[in-house]
């Protein structure tokens, strides 16, 4: 019986010829990740087990994404923890201001993880690093305290659903699209404890930004891992960022599958998610007009250049509507020193907008955008739970960066054919 290509990744590192779903195993890992937030919790585990040194000071990383510039004096306090913890270790790879960026931006960018690579992170969104066709996924501080340590994980390996991506996708129609259709179909559960593997004709025609998002949100399906097949553009990105040597694992044309199904990307349209779950999915044409107060485009979801640049082809020449705050934060300093440099921030300022440093601060409700009771943003994140970004009583719309760009010049939730005109875009 053959195996997928999540199956054929855990079965290597776990020095098995062969897997199952369903088998515990023990895993050596190539990278283990955390930031700001969860390293702190982590230590005191790590501590108790003794821990002195990490396994591997090259392949434990560190990323103060979340609360860096820190806010308060709490925040600095635990920014502080993990700069002396970062020191004591010697790690190689620590990400502070002025070198720090949303962290699953970041790491593929900086060349840190490649095909085949097992990835653990204390951060539920690691599954992002699929988009590379990794095993990437996020684990509880616990858990990456004994990563950290030892350099292995315990994995149950699981199921698979294969989700084949037929057809070309339309004008304004973007990864966020494609992944918050498949979630509005399943469910937040619908993929369980399960690998998601994309497949088809209709990845040859996603952007590797596309393959990002698609992958970060997998976890919003309740998925294990979001996985991409490696193929030549995934080759060209690897190469251009990274000189570690890498792995390419392919599914066995006899792979089981717990689920199969197929997506034509020419039927889709823009898509938001409308409170307080990612699979209350609606066609933007269909609840267009919705009042919004804020529109946020950044985080480790849409945050790379490809979003600033559809949003600036909508946002030239405009101005953001009055009653909007306009919030813009790149996701990695390389990103926002290109967007300096095609002028993609001074067409953003011009409109109204406002920039920030890389943060994910407004993602989660944490600083540099956070909303007040009764307020309703439109964002480019992943997560619309109650409170997300804010109030409890406030409203997350999770939207691509098209849609947000829209939305912001018209005031309300808006389509993007209704500001702008595709013709003549290059992402």
């Amino acid at each position: 019986m053959g195996m997928t290509i999540t199956e054929k990744i855990l079965a290597a590192h776990a020095e098995l010829e062969t897997t199952e779903p369903g088998r515990l195993i023990e895993a050596r890992i190539d990278l283990a990740l955390a930031n700001d937030i969860t390293l702190p919790l982590a230590l005191e585990p790590f501590r108790q087990a003794g821990g002195t040194k990490v396994f591997d000071r090259e392949r434990v990383v560190v990323v103060l994404d979340h609360y860096n510039p820190a806010k308060d004096i709490e925040s600095a306090q635990m920014l502080k923890t993990c700069r002396e913890f970062a020191r004591e270790m010697g790690l190689t790879h620590f990400y502070d201001v002025g070198r720090m960026g949303v962290e699953h931006a970041l790491l593929p960018e900086e060349g840190l993880v490649v095909p085949g690579d097992v990835v653990i992170g204390a951060d539920s969104h690691t599954c992002t690093y699929g988009a590379l066709a990794a095993f990437s996924t996020g684990v509880g501080s616990t858990d990456f305290a004994a990563g950290m340590l030892t350099g292995k994980s315990w994995f149950k390996v699981p199921e698979t659903m294969a989700f084949e991506l037929i057809g070309r996708p339309g004008p304004w129609v973007m990864g966020k699209d494609v992944i918050l259709h498949i979630i509005g179909k399943i469910g937040v559960d619908g993929a369980l404890y399960r690998a998601m593997e994309f497949t088809g004709d209709g990845v040859g025609r996603l952007s590797m930004a596309d393959r990002f998002s698609i992958a970060n949100m997998a976890v919003e399906a309740g998925a294990k891992n979001g996985i991409f097949p490696f193929d030549e553009l995934t080759k060209a990105y690897v190469e251009a960022h990274s000189s570690k040597p890498y792995v390419v694992c392919e599914s066995d044309p006899d792979a089981v599958y717990a689920e199969k199904f197929t997506i034509d990307l020419g039927s889709l349209e823009p898509l938001v998610a409308l409170p307080f779950k990612p699979e209350n999915v609606r066609p933007v044409s269909e609840v267009k007009g919705l009042r919004v107060d804020q529109v946020f485009i950044g985080s480790c979801t849409n945050g790379r250049i490809e979003d600033l640049r559809i949003a600036v082809h909508i946002l030239k020449g405009r101005r953001v509507a009055p009653a909007v705050r306009m919030i813009v934060i790149p996701a990695t300093p390389k990103i926002m020193a290109q967007a300096v440099e095609e002028g993609l921030l001074e067409e953003i300022l011009r409109a109204g907008g406002a920039v920030s440093t890389p943060t994910c601060g407004p993602c989660l409700g944490g600083h540099a955008g956070v909303l007040a009771a009764g307020e309703r943003a439109v964002a480019t994140t992943n997560r619309n739970f109650v409170g997300r970004m804010g109030h409890p009583e406030s409203e997350v719309v999770l939207a691509s960066p098209a849609v947000a760009a829209a939305t912001a010049v018209m005031g309300v939730l808006a389509e993007p054919g209704e500001v702008a005109s595709w013709e003549g875009f290059e992402a």
